[in-house]
């Protein structure tokens, strides 16, 4: 087992612990270090790595971890190109929300939901389960293909309130508020949640890899790729629906409080607001589940059980 999800073992047994990492593992900081700096970092757990069955109580072991968690795949070892890393996250989706949020226009808000779905699905690919196994070929240009089918169908069903609203004046003022407000934010974390499962349907199709409590791998299972997509999926589908729709809500309520008397200030707030919620929502929603997966035998596969006598197994979710 790799000594990231050895960390998640023992650190991220609870919610709550999980999010205190991942708030201080999303440290956009964390991107200027090196790849030596990593390396050696990554070089220095290794040599130095014991059982993790106790918290640990070294600050400068817990710094290297988080470098190590921001920065190195669990499954291949290899350290993740700097725009898709965990700390780049926020960075990189952020404005894109944004601009998307106060589009007027559907095909403008089908290209910005285009570059957006673009780079969540390119972050979730490299930061899925590395362990699939097929013809490495086929499995890139699946993946790809998924991919691009589901970004652009995503940003047509994301323009779909837009295009709507431009061709059919809607008088009612409940129905503009339903349609320009309301209806974005489920549509968004519905079609979040969409492309995580059809980027990573490989690991459902062909299975991953799943442990026994020493680390050493006793299988492959379709099952334990399912449950991992289908967390995730629900995370992010969690992250930018409340992304969207709680700051609309907050925005709504200030203006009928009239908490912002200048109305050139709207635009300031909004964005705040939106910065605010996306800061917060990011170490939740990727607490959510642990990082190091578990799974009962009773779910796995018969012909995993009858190689091992254990009871859990576990697994990398992915991101």
């Amino acid at each position: 087992m790799d000594a990231n999800l050895r960390f998640w073992r023992a650190e991220g047994q609870s919610f709550f612990q999980r999010f205190l990492l991942w708030a201080d593992a999303l440290d956009p900081l964390l991107l200027l270090k090196s790849s030596n700096e990593i390396q050696r970092t990554r070089l220095s757990i290794l040599i130095n790595e014991k059982t993790l069955s106790e918290p640990i109580q070294n600050n400068q072991t817990k710094k290297a971890f988080l470098l190590s968690l921001s920065s190195v795949h669990p499954d291949t070892d290899k350290i993740i190109p700097v725009l898709f890393r965990p700390p780049a996250f926020m960075p990189v989706t952020l404005p894109l929300v944004i601009i998307s949020s106060v589009q007027r226009h559907a095909r403008h808000s089908f290209f910005w939901q285009f570059v957006f779905h673009t780079y969540t699905t390119a972050f979730t690919l490299v930061n899925g389960n590395g362990t699939p196994k097929a013809e490495e070929y086929s499995l890139q240009q699946k993946q790809l293909l998924l991919g691009l089918g589901a970004i652009s169908y995503s940003a047509c069903v994301g323009a779909l309130p837009l295009v709507f609203m431009n061709r059919y004046v809607l008088k009612n003022s409940l129905m503009q508020l339903v349609v320009r407000k309301l209806l974005p934010a489920p549509l968004l974390g519905l079609t979040s949640a969409f492309t995580v499962a059809m980027v990573r349907s490989p690991e459902f199709d062909n299975g991953i890899e799943v442990m026994d409590r020493n680390g050493k791998v006793v299988g492959v299972s379709k099952k334990a790729g399912e449950k991992a997509v289908m967390e995730t999926a629900l995370s992010r589908a969690v992250l930018f629906g409340t992304t969207f729709f709680l700051p609309e809500v907050l925005m709504y309520c200030m203006q009928r409080a009239r908490f912002v008397k200048n109305p050139r200030a709207l635009g300031p707030v909004r964005m705040f607001v939106i910065m605010s919620v996306l800061a917060g929502m990011l170490p939740v929603s990727f607490s959510m589940f642990p990082q190091c997966g578990e799974i009962k035998r009773a779910d796995l596969e018969p012909e995993i059980l009858s190689s091992t006598e254990e009871t859990v197994f576990f697994y990398n979710r992915g991101i």
